[in-house]
């Protein structure tokens, strides 16, 4: 997202024709433009404000149409003679507004459902809306943060099992120790390592038991029985992040990133960790050792946290 100041805002302007025979073509570009949050200008085309990843989207908008037998050009605007920029702020404003404004009526009916009723993937297919309409909210409309909020007291209400409470832990108890999982780890058991090496134990090892037969000396994690795992509907990634209070401010997204790859249930409409889930599935089929099978998918989340700075 670029937002620019009113007296500074560029535009983009899309301009194209599509054979009237191409009616399926003229509706999937009808789409996108929808999707790319643009406001028509008139019959003249459809306006975006300028920076470099809407630039893209219309470059390859543009190919395609072309591709369709069709002509498009891109135009570069400073300023419309008959419209002042704040008017062209505002359509955009009113264009998200509207946006908004349907999710938060989407929302109070969910909220209103009795808590039986309350489907995950409801919830989770308006949390992606959420998130499109976000990209697109070029100037920050106020709407944005009070349907953040309805999202968190959705979350809220949606929990209809109470966590358990846990004991509360030493942290200089979990300091220069080994720590066990299972064979095979995938995203959450590699995230966790990678969260217990670099904000709880700097000198933890790893090492790897079958179900029953952890080590009396170690710390089991994201094992079915003992230790750190799953609790009410956290997976161990927000156990540990829970128990041992990390409040490190790029750890939220994380932990909702490995939440909706490990237990699939879109509670947050992030889907960045099902890749890094599907590449480690792919290196253990080729039979990579459990230590490095780790190692490399504590590297990716590396990179992920590194990517959200």
């Amino acid at each position: 997202m670029d937002v620019r100041t009113k007296s500074s805002t560029a535009w983009l302007l899309l301009t194209f024709t599509l054979p009237t025979k191409r009616a399926s073509q003229r509706v999937e570009v009808w789409r996108k433009l929808q999707r790319y949050g643009t406001v028509p200008l008139g019959n003249s085309g459809y306006l975006l404000p300028s920076n470099p990843t809407n630039e893209e989207r219309f470059q390859w908008l543009a190919t395609a149409i072309r591709k369709y037998g069709g002509d498009a050009s891109i135009v570069h605007v400073r300023s419309i003679d008959n419209i002042s920029t704040p008017q062209l702020i505002g359509r955009f404003a009113e264009a998200r507004a509207r946006e908004y404004q349907e999710l938060i009526r989407e929302l109070q009916k969910f909220s209103s459902m009795p808590v039986q009723k309350r489907a995950v993937g409801r919830l989770s297919r308006l949390r992606s809306r959420f998130q499109e309409i976000v990209e697109v909210d070029f100037f920050v409309s106020p709407l944005q943060k009070r349907v953040g909020e309805l999202f968190a007291r959705a979350d809220e209400a949606r929990v209809a099992t109470p966590v358990p409470e846990t004991t509360r832990i030493n942290p200089r108890d979990y300091k220069g120790r080994i720590w066990v999982t299972r064979p095979r780890p995938g995203v959450d058991r590699s995230a966790s390592a990678w969260l217990i090496r670099s904000f709880i134990d700097p000198r933890a090892r790893f090492a790897f038991a079958p179900e029953g037969q952890t080590p009396p000396s170690a710390v089991p994690f994201d094992m079915f029985r003992g230790g750190f795992g799953h609790r009410g509907d956290y997976c161990t990634f927000e156990v540990l992040q829970k128990d041992f209070r990390i409040r490190d401010r790029r750890m939220k997204v994380i932990s909702e990133v490995i939440h909706d790859a490990d237990l699939a249930d879109g509670k947050f409409g992030r889907k960045e960790g099902y890749g890094i889930d599907e590449v480690l599935k792919g290196w253990a089929r080729q039979g990579i050792p459990d230590q490095d099978l780790l190692d490399r998918g504590m590297q990716l989340i590396e990179g992920l946290y590194h990517s959200l700075a």
